[in-house]
């Protein structure tokens, strides 16, 4: 039997550009999911569900412009849309400098939103590009071999936030006691100076952005499959007819939900278990998260080879299960043997974005253009699932254990049942595609 490569040798290089571009979202997302604690030190005003707006604003961006991204690929080409997204990218990065200046974090939520109008159309392009490259058997396979890259772009991310922003941040050097004691003018020069921190690495970004375009530019990227014109109330009634797809989107929401907190909330985590923690025992954050993403990284490789004699499905529901138990035992047990967990949920998430989007999306045609979108639109759980997650943190008030639930559990551990049941719906998501797979 003739083996089936996972990449063709027609399609290396483009192949390479089009993954590239998967570390690029993977900076913008792990540079954002800090900015969610460190807007609510820079802006002590602030609930914790306020604060969440940072990832609202940043992922609902996907959910408003993937529709209208693969509407414009559909319309034009992948180059185009690729081409279009990192201009956006670009832009929203640039806002960020009046942003500053403004002081106003209404505007800091309109550039976040922009770079991920961009991201849509990055992501509504990519995905279903890297899927057209080759064979359609190893088309799940070669999916999570170019995720596998999206890990390094969340890993610089995760440094650039600690080492740029968190690390020198004024108003971490206090607490909210001492803060309040400060002057007016004080308090001022600190949000002046901390603003300016937390705006600078996205500038840089985009200007990093900038020069990427101009090597898509100038590089050929295959039309493979633009040929196929289907009507589009034929792409929506045919996807909507598949059972397979639907509940695809309806996991991916689930997924992208929980993954968005487990790598958000670690910060309040952390704040919270240093609290009852002497100061020389005191533990950064930023190191467990990047921890948490060599897990991914590794758990996305892993998966990749293991998918050679496993089914997708299959390995989808067993590390759906994995997850549902690290999470258990960060709400119950709590303290580091809770952190250790909820950094090795990290390895069972890698493979459900790219797995997910596979399986939803397999043996599909033209359709899988409009399709994409709406795994794309999906991403907006990392919308949702935050606030939901900050409102059971603000249950007793802005601190993070104001409440114990069942007197025992404080509210910022418990807050973490969300992710769990959001994985539970993605293990069950495994086995329903799995049985669909056996009937056949």
């Amino acid at each position: 039997m003739k083996k089936i490569p996972v990449v063709s040798k027609q399609y290396l290089f483009p192949f390479i550009i089009i993954t590239s571009l998967f570390a690029l979202w993977g900076i913008a997302n792990d540079l954002t999911n800090p900015m969610v604690s460190a807007f609510k030190k820079v802006m002590p005003e602030l609930s914790n569900t306020q604060a969440s707006l940072v990832q609202f604003a940043f992922y609902f961006g996907y959910f408003f412009m993937a529709m209208p991204a693969a509407l414009f690929i559909r319309r034009f080409s992948y180059k185009a849309g690729i081409i279009l997204g990192l201009s956006f990218y670009a832009v929203g990065a640039f806002l960020f400098y009046p942003a500053a200046q403004l002081e106003s974090f209404e505007f800091y939520l309109i550039s976040l939103w922009v770079i991920t109008c961009g991201l849509a159309f990055l992501e509504t392009t990519s995905n279903p590009l890297v899927l057209a490259l080759g064979d359609q058997e190893t088309a799940t396979r070669r999916l999570n071999l170019a995720q596998a890259f999206n890990p390094i772009g969340s890993l610089t991310g995760m440094l650039m936030a600690q080492v740029l922003v968190i690390g020198t941040l004024r108003s971490s050097g206090y607490s909210p006691e001492s803060y309040d004691l400060l002057s007016a003018a004080d308090k001022a020069a600190i949000r002046v100076n901390d603003l300016g921190v937390i705006s600078l690495p996205y500038i840089g970004l985009g200007v990093v952005v900038l020069a990427i375009l101009v090597v898509v530019i100038v590089t050929k990227i295959p039309t493979t499959g633009e040929h196929q014109k289907m009507k589009l109330g034929d792409s929506f009634s045919l996807l909507f007819q598949n059972k397979r797809y639907v509940l695809g989107v309806v996991a991916q929401m689930f997924y992208v939900g929980a993954q968005i907190m487990c790598w958000t909330y670690i910060y309040q985590y952390v704040d919270h278990l240093n609290a009852s923690l002497p100061s020389d025992e005191q533990v950064t954050a930023t190191w467990y998260n990047m921890a948490a993403m060599i897990m991914f990284l590794a758990g996305r490789w892993i998966g990749t080879a293991l998918m050679k004699r496993v089914v997708p499905a299959q390995l989808l529901h067993v590390f759906g299960i994995g997850g549902v138990v690290c999470l258990l035992v960060t709400i119950l047990a709590g303290g580091m043997p809770g952190l250790f967990a909820l950094v090795m949920t990290s390895m069972f998430m890698s493979i459900m974005f790219p797995t997910i989007y596979g399986i939803a999306l397999k043996d599909m045609g033209d359709e899988a253009k409009i399709g994409s979108a709406g795994l794309v639109m999906a991403i907006v759980g990392g919308s949702f699932g935050p606030l939901l997650f900050g409102t059971i943190l603000d249950m007793g008030g802005s601190g993070l254990a104001d409440v114990d639930v069942l007197g025992w559990i404080p509210e910022v551990n418990f807050a973490f049942i969300v992710p769990l049941v959001c994985l539970a719906v993605v293990a069950m998501y495994g086995e329903i595609s799995k049985e669909k797979n056996e009937s056949k």
